[in-house]
């Protein structure tokens, strides 16, 4: 078995800012990360346990565009929501930071400044893709195309998400930017690249030599692919508005690359917990003076981040020369949902915090079941059938039923008092060499990163109680050989003590509830595989149930939200406006719609929702007041080109004259977009 080292850095992957988390996410990275950490907690090892909200990237602005409001009302909102949602659902960070904090952007402008004084980047004038309708050039997240590996026609500038190479803008077949829906157009600008290269020979010698054998197999043969394929320079600079300023004179309007400072945001998050609790935190990251008393840095991520914590990440440390670097990635792959794989766009997805509000105070069914279905080495899928299953007849039918019944029996023959044991059988021992071994065999796999293997051996430790009982039967001895059941009740009682510490990883709000039934403080991991962990006399409390049936209706119901989910997104939603009366051709005809270029936008006074806008129709110049001002800014409409009702009869609106009218679609939501032509087109071009 891997021996264990005395200090621990663990890092699960940040989440974008910029929505809700999904059980794609828990199972990714933040379970098994939370079950690691849990392990070793109870083995009495040193361990900080960092996470937090990636504020900065391309991501967050999209969905602030989307959504009409700030970057920081973005991140303010599901920073909270998803800080909230960790907690309840029992993940145990030692700190949950932001890369939008003060502390974060010092730090990570740290880095900059260290590798870039010590030479380390390479100043280079290139050419990028810049949208010319929206001036600016455009962040790898604002661009999409082909791949050129796959050909998934939705990949990202910076990484294919399906079949995770990583990529640059350039490498995609035709390039589409998000913000206009436009070709972008190529334009210098200068930015600092990582010669990633320069680092080629030391990286294959580290990671290619050094972690074979060593990592999962899934994350060591996408490494060794990149290798193979030699490792370019990668700007860590991009020409944005939102995230950390670059700390150099003539680089104003310039941002680190994301991929460089949200790692530095496990370091910053360290650093806070440590001034928050009166901690050390370079012992967690930096190189110590004897290499033994050096932490062990593992990261916890998913299948698509494997790129920037196994070669860009470790690339950096290594050239910073002050900090340790990661002993694992055990990445996993992709969770998969019903059939179909989860997409957020798609609100195809179990969103964390509805769950918690739709099964409250089962947390740990929930953790369970995706424990037991984790992608480790490829991708899996979660239905909500096999949850129901896997609750039904494993956690309530085998561990349910165990502790129920010992605890019931305890208090139905002895008062809830643990009886003394009398004579030792045959059986008996057979059973206690079976608990002795669990949970070394548990620790195994769990050090080894094979948490469903380590699941299922757990649920072994309980089915043997099960077991044990079921052939036994004390009810049935009570009257004829009470002194019998005194030593098989004695023998249940301690398997449910060992229960309570080897399913604290993976159930920890369970374990909470069996100790307080058995009435016990927390054991150390290695007191498990104990026979005494309870002594004769120990009092313990009444039974309560530790998990309860869930009926097929409430299953139906959560396939149902699903399946409601994909009409919408195919069109058929039942929350689809009916089509209106119908009407003859003639009635069509009489509507003179055509295409407009927004020439000027103003908020109107004493009013929330209505922009005035100046419109060349072709015709003339009018002005138009449209409902859009809780979607757009003035600022962001000039320039595109709508369709306009011209023939509208003009109406008097909060003191102007609103001659016309512009064309929305609006989805289910209420979220309205401009019905316009697909390219540029003269101003007064019909719409028929």
């Amino acid at each position: 078995m891997q021996k264990l080292n005395n200090r621990y850095t663990i890092t699960a992957a940040l989440p974008y800012a910029n929505g809700p988390l999904h059980i794609g996410h828990i199972a990714g990275a933040y379970l098994p990360a939370d079950i690691f950490v849990r392990y070793l907690r109870l083995r009495k090892k040193e361990v900080a346990f960092m996470c937090g909200s990636d504020e900065h990237g391309a991501a967050i602005t999209i969905r602030a565009k989307k959504e009409g409001v700030t970057p920081n009302a973005i991140i303010d909102k599901y920073h909270e929501l998803n800080k909230s949602t960790f907690e309840k659902f029992g993940i145990a960070f030692d700190m949950y930071h932001r890369t939008s904090d003060p502390s974060h952007h010092e730090l990570s402008q740290e880095f900059f400044m260290n590798l870039y004084e010590k030479g380390e980047f390479v100043e280079r004038e290139s050419e990028q893709y810049y949208d010319e309708e929206f001036n600016q050039f455009l962040a790898d997240r604002y661009i999409t195309g082909k791949c050129p590996k796959c050909g998934n026609e939705g990949a990202y500038g910076d990484q294919c998400e399906k079949c995770g190479s990583s990529l640059n803008p350039t490498d995609l077949i035709n390039p589409v930017s998000t913000l206009s829906g436009k070709t972008p157009v190529l334009r210098k600008t200068t930015h600092w690249f990582l010669p990633l290269d320069k680092y080629q020979e030391w990286m294959e010698k580290w990671l290619v030599e050094g972690k074979k054998g060593k990592w999962k197999s899934n994350v060591y043969g996408q490494c060794s692919s990149w290798l193979n394929q030699g490792l370019q320079a990668r700007a860590m600079t991009r020409d944005l508005d939102w995230g950390v300023d670059v700390p150099l004179k003539g680089a104003e309007g310039k941002k680190l690359y994301v991929w460089l400072d949200a790692p530095i945001g496990y370091i910053s998050a360290t650093k806070q917990w440590a001034k928050d609790t009166g901690n050390d935190w370079e012992k967690f990251w930096k190189k110590q003076a004897d290499p033994k008393d050096d932490s062990t840095l593992i990261h916890f991520i998913g299948k698509d981040n494997i790129v920037f914590h196994c070669i860009i990440f470790p690339v950096i440390l290594h050239a910073h020369g002050d900090y340790i670097l990661p002993e694992n990635v055990p990445a996993n792959e992709f969770l998969n949902l019903e059939g179909d794989k989860l997409s957020t766009s798609r609100n195809w997805a179990v969103w964390l915090h509805e769950y918690l509000k739709d099964f409250p105070g089962q947390e740990d069914v929930l953790r369970y079941a995706l424990a037991a279905t984790l992608p480790e080495t490829k991708d899996s899928e979660f239905t909500w059938k096999d949850f129901q299953t896997r609750n039904n007849s494993e956690l309530v039918a085998i561990f349910g039923n165990f502790i129920n019944r010992a605890v019931v029996l305890t208090h139905k023959y002895y008062d809830g008092k643990v009886p003394a044991r009398g004579e030792w059988f045959d059986y008996d021992q057979e059973i206690l060499d079976e608990l002795k071994g669990y949970p070394e065999l548990i620790e195994e796999k769990i050090v080894n990163y094979r948490f469903r293997e380590a699941l299922a051996a757990m649920m072994e430790f309980a089915r043997l109680g099960n077991k044990y009982l079921a052939e036994t039967e004390p009810w049935k001895l009570q009257k004829e050989n009470p002194e019998r059941v005194k030593t098989i009740m004695n023998l249940a009682l301690q398997i449910a003590a060992n229960l309570s510490i080897v399913c604290e990883p993976f159930l920890p709000f369970t374990a909470t509830k069996l100790r307080n039934m058995l009435n016990i403080e927390a054991y150390e991991w290695d007191l498990a595989g104990s026979a005494d962990l309870l002594e004769a006399g120990h009092q313990i409390n009444k039974a309560e149930l530790l998990f309860e049936k869930i009926e097929d209706k409430t299953v139906e119901e959560q396939v149902n939200k699903l399946e409601e989910a994909k009409k919408a997104n195919a069109g058929g939603s039942p929350d689809v406006e009916p089509m209106k009366e119908e009407i003859k051709f003639d009635d069509f005809l009489k509507m003179d719609m055509r295409v407009g270029t927004v020439l000027t936008a103003e908020k109107v006074k004493k009013s929330n929702k209505l922009l005035k806008l100046t419109i060349d129709t072709g015709l003339d110049k009018r002005t138009i007041l449209s409902g859009i001002a809780k979607h757009f800014k003035a600022e962001e409409v000039v320039g595109k080109q709508v369709t306009v009702l011209v023939n509208l009869a003009p109406r008097p609106m909060m003191g102007e004259v609103s001659e016309g009218m512009v064309l929305m679609a609006e989805d289910s939501e209420g979220n309205l977009q401009f019905v316009q032509p697909g390219d540029k087109v003269n101003p007064g071009s019909t719409i028929s």
